[in-house]
């Protein structure tokens, strides 16, 4: 029996060991795949800015303006609208509106819809924490044709005077392949 014991040990011993080594195994995938994503060239990106929202609260009247410089008309883009926002946000959409300015002062306005949960309330896009990032195609594959500074003004289009959880809104203009 006392040897029986002892094997049984050494066996359950092992399989802790085993267990562990695993978790680290599991540790060290992860982190390798965090580096890698956060180290890799993002080489389609040629603009990209993010810009807080003071205490989370976004007034009405506050809106955020992005100048976005195209040197190469021959190109076509995507034009993307970043949100960032908390687990406070009250809703599960968040209406925006947009005004775009060419260089040529050709403009274009749009109300765009964000939809930050799905209908049982989990929030969508990536999250860490208490923070979450969705991003929406404004423009797809389009040609800009004139050279120069595009000016982007984006508002919150809720009917809350002063709207809370959201902490940044963006944009990200890439070249498509």
């Amino acid at each position: 029996m006392g040897i029986y014991y002892i094997k049984t040990s050494i066996i359950i011993n092992w399989e802790q060991q085993v267990k562990k080594c695993m978790k680290l195994y599991n540790l060290f995938f992860l982190t390798t795949i965090i580096i890698f994503s956060l180290v890799s060239c993002d080489g389609n990106r040629i603009y990209e800015v993010n810009k807080p929202i003071e205490n989370s609260t976004w007034h009405q009247e506050l809106t955020k303006q992005f100048n976005i410089e195209i040197t190469d008309t021959s190109l076509t883009y995507n034009v993307i609208i970043n949100i960032r926002n908390k687990n406070d946000y009250p809703y599960n959409n968040l209406y925006l509106f947009i005004e775009m300015t060419s260089p040529m002062e050709k403009f274009f306005t749009d109300t765009l819809e964000f939809q930050m949960a799905d209908k049982k309330g989990k929030w969508t896009g990536s999250g860490i924490g208490n923070f979450w990032q969705n991003q929406v195609k404004l423009l797809d594959n389009v040609k800009l044709l004139e050279t120069g500074i595009y000016k982007i003004n984006i508002g919150q289009g809720m009917r809350d005077e002063n709207l809370i959880g959201i902490s940044d809104v963006g944009v990200r203009v890439e070249q498509t392949k």
